[in-house]
């Protein structure tokens, strides 16, 4: 009995201590900001001293941040996906090339349009990849649905 009681705790203890929290935090909204026109904000949240790479990182370096749309017939995108937050270039002896990146708040804003004036949904997904100094942590991809209406 004693060797069973070990034996779980053992196990318990590796699950707990193996288990990682993410480092980053999202959160996805709309704002309306005319007639049938929405900002979506994908924002992130990325705790200290993990930074989130940028959209536009060079080949040969970390996985960029990338945000895909599924399609949806009620609306049609605006432009690009516009990046804001404190944008860090540094060279990265690791991988051997400039990499951009974001640490603390990181926002991804996409305007859309609306072709009728209706309640809808848009889903995606974004994937990402956090690092510090020392290590990287494998890319993450995070479903999303944000309500148009």
């Amino acid at each position: 009995m004693a060797r069973h009681i070990l034996l779980y705790i053992f196990l318990f203890t590796g699950l707990r201590v193996t288990a990682q929290e993410s480092p980053v935090t999202w959160k996805f909204e709309s704002k309306k900001t005319d007639s049938g026109t929405y900002e979506l904000n994908l924002s992130a949240t990325v705790s200290s001293p993990w930074h989130i790479y940028s959209q536009n990182t060079p080949e040969g370096g970390p996985i960029p941040t990338k945000i895909q749309f599924k399609p949806n017939p009620l609306v049609t995108m605006s432009g690009s996906i516009k990046e804001q937050g404190k944008l860090k270039t540094i060279h990265d002896s690791n991988f051997g090339v400039d990499v951009r990146y974001f640490s603390g708040d990181a926002s991804f804003v996409q305007q859309v349009k609306l072709k009728s004036p209706v309640k809808t949904t848009l889903k995606g997904t974004i994937e990402y990849m956090v690092c510090n100094d020392s290590k990287c942590l494998p890319p993450v991809t995070v479903p999303f649905e944000i309500t148009l209406n």
